[in-house]
């Protein structure tokens, strides 16, 4: 949808042709049902975004969405619920970063010093490691607290790949361009609504209302070099973006028809993307039926995950949008078996938040949530062929599988689409 909008907004005349019936990808709108048969919209996970996400937010408000209505923003807080953890106060760059590890509760001075030292060496460094280094590495040396209470949740959360396995450089890009970046850059914005309406379904309204064609629940089924353009399922086009998933698109490509000078090279892209592995990312809903208001004293809480225990954070529905006795765990770099992920969720917000008794409304488990952001990582580029892009969180990029790497990505490959075009390659 980001590609749409601004294509859209270059002049372009624009078709999207959506696979789904509802818009949105991996973050999208889930239906669900509570316990006493009210309908809920949830969602397929529970996303968040930071202020650092400038693409995010200038696309929102583009189509016609307040990002003050539509987010809570919060400065960022890893918080246990035992109060324990790092929370940020408002200040500039990199001030509140200093001042939340000093501060940070449950720390001892040795653990807060070593993380402040830690911090000012990769400042110094620019924020740069040599290539093949692993988060663990980074912080290797480090106190086990930190790197279980901090380290450990910020990479997951971020990178969803566990620290000895996480690419070391796009961790310390993540730091870099939130911790250290503008004013608000670390904040928190959590949605108030559901993912679809945040910005795919608001996006699709703009897009029809000005005059361009959506087809929902329409999985394209080949490509074919046209000339200067591509043919969709026989239907011409000057340029093609796919915005899709890396299996859908390496099908696409591995079967375009093209002329044979150009084959070698779609097949070679094809097989770059299809290399990718991937991490999935589960989010249990659950709720009190009895609750009257909100369970946590948190919007979000930073949960210990540990053998048998595997959620990292939870958020409380009821301060977001609503929803009383309503909360999300969510798991990343999840693996096992969805009955007892629920069993053990369950056990983990008896023991760790006080809350016996909550039963599950839905799980949602995307199993290809994210790339496995491991170093050295060979992405597939944006550029496949003449007037052919593709766009997504896993194209070539120094960012992590986010929706602000999505979204840059698809602005990206529109306005290469744009210049192309101009240029009349």
């Amino acid at each position: 949808m980001a590609a749409a909008v601004q294509a859209a907004q270059a002049g372009h005349a624009v078709t999207v042709f959506e696979a789904g019936r509802t818009l949105g990808g991996r973050a999208r709108a889930v239906p669900g049902t509570r316990a006493d048969g009210h309908a809920v919209q949830l969602d397929n996970g529970q996303h968040i975004l930071i202020g650092a996400y400038a693409e995010c937010l200038r696309l929102m408000r583009a189509v016609g969405v307040d990002p003050e209505h539509a987010l809570l923003r919060l400065p960022l807080a890893l918080v246990f619920a035992d109060g324990t953890g790092l929370a940020l106060p408002d200040a500039p760059p990199p001030w509140d970063a200093l001042a939340g590890i000093a501060r940070a509760r449950g720390w001892s001075v040795r653990e807060r010093g070593a993380l402040l030292a830690r911090a000012a060496r990769w400042r110094l460094g620019r924020f740069a490691c040599p290539p093949g280094t692993r988060v663990a590495d980074l912080c290797a040396g480090l106190p086990e607290r930190l790197q279980r209470e901090f380290i450990d949740p910020l990479c997951v959360s971020a990178l969803n790949t566990p620290a000895h396995e996480a690419c070391g450089q796009v961790f310390l890009r993540v730091l870099q361009d939130s911790l250290f970046a503008g004013r608000g850059g670390s904040n928190l914005l959590l949605p108030r609504r559901d993912l679809g309406a945040l910005f795919p379904e608001p996006a699709a309204h703009w897009l029809r209302a000005h005059g361009h064609a959506l087809h929902q629940g329409q999985r394209v089924q080949a490509l074919a070099r046209d000339g200067a353009g591509w043919q969709v399922d026989g239907a011409p086009f000057d340029a093609v973006l796919l915005a899709t998933g890396n299996t859908e698109a390496a099908r696409l490509v591995a079967q375009a028809g093209a002329p044979a000078e150009q084959r070698l090279a779609l097949q070679a892209w094809a097989s770059g993307a299809q290399a990718l592995r991937f991490r999935a990312i589960a989010t249990v809903y659950a709720e009190q039926p009895t609750a009257r208001g909100a369970l946590l004293e948190r919007p979000m809480l930073a949960l210990r995950a540990r053998a048998g225990r595997p959620a990292q954070f939870v958020f409380d529905r009821a301060r977001l949008d609503g929803n009383r006795g309503l909360l999300a765990f969510v798991v990343s770099a999840f693996e096992g078996e969805r009955a007892l992920l629920e069993r053990q969720v369950l056990d983990q917000a008896a023991e760790d938040l006080g809350l016996a008794g909550l039963r599950v409304v839905q799980t949602v488990v995307e199993r290809r949530a994210t790339f496995a952001c491991t170093p050295a990582l060979a992405r597939p580029p944006r550029a496949i062929a003449p007037r052919l892009q593709a766009c997504g969180d896993y194209v070539a990029g120094p960012y992590p599988a986010t929706l602000e790497g999505a979204v840059l990505h698809g602005v990206a490959a529109a306005q290469d689409i744009a210049r192309s075009a101009t240029d009349g390659g």
